[in-house]
């Protein structure tokens, strides 16, 4: 009788909770925001072009959680750190879906890879488990720092050898060192390698495909329409890109090790297809490892190109850190991973490299995937919500004089800024959906920096004079195409290259059997 009773007034209470709920959810308002229109809502105040500096000025006007509604979709603006870490990283079991977005997720296929793929979807769960499993520890990653001390030696030939073309061998080495360890490819060295060439045409598809309007995401049924129409044609071309990039390097392993070819390089790819596997998981195997050298391959690149913008632009910092290389291990041999804890300073660069040029800005959007309430507004269930990092990389709460790049702001125990914000708390996204490759993008930046600065000065171009700190506005924000002059540093770092380039090779590749 009592156990009854129990039961009754448990029922009750929770009968009671939700009327109440309910009634807090009914009587909540949205976040603030810009009055909307009849039917379309804020359809005419979504930026076309840089919309973190669009959404940033949103914090001024209405907080650091705002809201507009456009076709009857809500969409929440975060624009500080807190309201991305309350909502993203401490209630991720509800933030970490993704928007649905038919031309880019439905059309091109987009949403098979883990960028978009559903949250608690099965393939989303398998494609994050392979990957942590993989290279989801500092002490995981370890395995690659010969790969990547290799890779850059030859990176550093490739320039001394042509330094006007510094921001294609920054994307030629990153994808190499991608491709290696998740499918054990060489690429081609001296002439443009067919997956290389393949990640930076999906990378362009991915941008044109979820920053441009698509009439197909406003009215969904369009997606039904012939497939002779202009969009459709435009899908479909995506699509092929989208599938040749996940399918062809996952062939290419296959045909290796069906080869019984024993000397085939130890990747993730091969490391997975040692075991059974149904299609189903696959499938997921083939966009694990596409994430890993698809998504690693742009976003590192775009880091890089920035450090190397930063160097040009501040000489100063530019010596200090050359000054601690000299100093901690000489002139006469290249830095390696075994030197890190010694040149705390370049640590400092790299950090306000992340803050200074945030990489994606806006993030990846999220989606509410319940009802919320959050500082006494609501948040429906479906709501797109936005985390602004470049907000946070830029607030003087977080940073001292932001637009100054400063690395003494976590490197000088002096300054005001000695404990500031670590951008990797933000710069790599929150939660469930965090970038699970952030340790070795940040092996493959650090000894990137530290090799680079050890041989050459990076100075201004004589004839055009300063480059200007101007970035894309896209998904991942790189530095606009620059000039600029790299030179042996002494007749030291003359000596060390020719030495490297007597030991390394720039010839075999894979290319040929793919």
């Amino acid at each position: 009788m009592n156990m009854l009773l129990i039961i009754a007034g448990a029922a009750s209470l929770a009968l009671l909770f939700c009327v109440v709920w309910g009634m807090l959810l009914r009587k909540a308002s949205l976040p603030p925001g810009p009055r909307g229109l009849p039917l379309i809502g804020n359809l005419f105040d979504l930026p076309s072009d840089y919309d973190w500096i669009h959404w940033g000025t949103f914090k001024e006007k209405y907080g650091p959680i705002s809201s507009i509604t456009v076709m009857g979709k809500t969409i929440i603006i975060l624009n500080s750190l807190k309201a991305c870490t309350d909502l993203l990283e401490k209630r991720s079991s509800i933030y970490s879906d993704r928007p649905t977005l038919p031309f880019a997720g439905d059309l091109i296929g987009w949403n098979q890879q883990m960028i978009l793929s559903p949250y608690g979807s099965s393939s989303f769960k398998g494609m994050r488990k392979m990957v942590y499993q993989f290279i989801g520890t500092r002490s995981s990653i370890t395995a690659f720092q010969a790969l990547q001390e290799t890779e850059m030696k030859e990176f550093l030939i490739r320039v001394s050898r042509d330094p006007r073309n510094l921001s294609k061998y920054i994307r030629l080495t990153q994808g190499a060192i991608f491709l290696r360890i998740s499918h054990g490819y060489n690429i081609k060295k001296s002439t443009p390698d067919p997956l290389i060439n393949l990640v930076e045409t999906a990378a362009q598809d991915f941008y044109f495909a979820t920053t441009k309007v698509w009439m197909v995401d406003i009215f969904p049924w369009l997606r039904h329409m012939p497939l002779w129409l202009p969009f459709q044609r435009t899908a479909a071309k995506y699509r092929q890109t989208n599938t040749n990039q996940a399918e062809i390097p996952h062939n290419f392993v296959k045909r290796q090790m069906d080869a019984k070819d024993t000397s085939y390089e130890h990747s993730f790819t091969s490391q997975y297809l040692l075991s059974p596997l149904s299609p189903a998981e696959e499938h997921v195997l083939k966009y694990a490892a596409n994430a890993l050298y698809g998504g690693g391959t742009d976003t590192v690149t775009a880091t890089l190109s920035g450090f190397f913008l930063a160097m040009v632009l501040f000489p100063d910092v530019q010596k200090k850190a050359q000054q601690e290389i000299d100093d901690a291990i000489g002139q006469f041999r290249l830095p390696t991973f075994s030197d890190s804890d010694r040149l705390p300073y370049l640590a400092a660069v790299y950090k306000e490299v992340l803050r200074w040029h945030i990489i994606g800005p806006m993030g990846i959007p999220h989606a509410v995937m319940e009802d919320d309430m959050y500082e006494g507004f609501f948040i429906p269930k479906g709501s797109v919500v936005l985390g602004n990092l470049w907000s946070i990389a830029n607030d003087p709460q977080n940073y001292e004089n932001p637009a100054q790049f400063n690395p003494d702001r976590f490197y000088n125990v002096d300054s005001k800024d000695s404990k500031a914000l670590d951008p990797h708390d933000f710069a790599f996204g929150f939660g469930r959906r965090k970038c699970p490759g952030q340790d070795l993008a940040d092996a493959n930046v650090w000894i990137c920096m530290a090799m680079s600065l050890s041989v050459f000065d990076f100075s201004s171009d004589n004839s055009e004079g300063p480059p200007r700190a101007e970035f894309t506005s896209s998904t991942v924000s790189h530095p606009k195409p620059f000039r600029c002059t790299i030179r042996p540093r002494s007749t030291d770092a003359i000596t060390l290259l020719q030495a490297i380039e007597s030991e390394v090779s720039l010839s075999d590749d894979n290319s040929s059997v793919l």
